[in-house]
């Protein structure tokens, strides 16, 4: 058995699960998320546990089994207590203001960039240039942060743009005088 997908997933207090066929719908204080799942995959709710079962040991099956196992230990963990991703501004003159369609950014274009946020994500931002992108779906928090990041890729000569925070760049000398 996997090790991952063997253990069962506990639904907290406030958190309420429904299981329809193959689709999982978990409801929550940080908001609701429904995630269909493979047809070799089993889910079962027993109480306040969630059960993952596969059908053969088959490779295939043992990675979607973990694989299962993790997406409905996120869709509960997300409507449970949510997740951030924080990014952090570096640059003269670079920085972000939170908008009510989403975030603007000043990254050293001629013009603004404004970046829309997806339902469900919401923005705070920090000094005009800490930027915590926050949602109930880890996937989409990730994949918002990683968008936001590609607007302006920290370069390796001065490390100005967006970055993860804690990420760190390695920099270039950059060239010498000729003499």
């Amino acid at each position: 058995m996997s090790r991952i997908g063997r253990k069962p997933v506990t639904v907290p207090k406030g958190v309420t699960v429904a299981l329809n066929g193959r689709t999982l719908s978990a409801k929550g204080p940080k908001g609701e998320l429904s995630r269909t799942f493979h047809p070799d995959m089993e889910l079962v709710v027993e109480g306040a546990q969630i059960l993952v079962r596969r059908p053969s040991d088959e490779a295939r099956h043992k990675a979607l089994h973990g694989l299962s196992r993790t997406l409905v230990q996120n869709m509960v963990d997300g409507v449970a207590t949510g997740f951030s991703r924080i990014l952090e501004i570096q640059g003269v003159g670079y920085k972000a203001e939170a908008k009510p369609f989403g975030l603007q950014l000043a990254l050293g274009f001629s013009h603004p960039v404004q970046y829309q946020a997806p339902a469900g994500i919401k923005f705070t931002v920090d000094n005009n240039t800490i930027v915590r992108v926050e949602g109930p779906d880890k996937e989409m928090v990730g994949q918002v942060a990683a968008e936001i990041r590609s607007l302006r890729k920290p370069e390796p000569y001065k490390g100005k743009g967006v970055r993860y925070q804690g990420e760190t760049v390695r920099r270039k000398a950059g060239k010498t005088g000729a003499k």
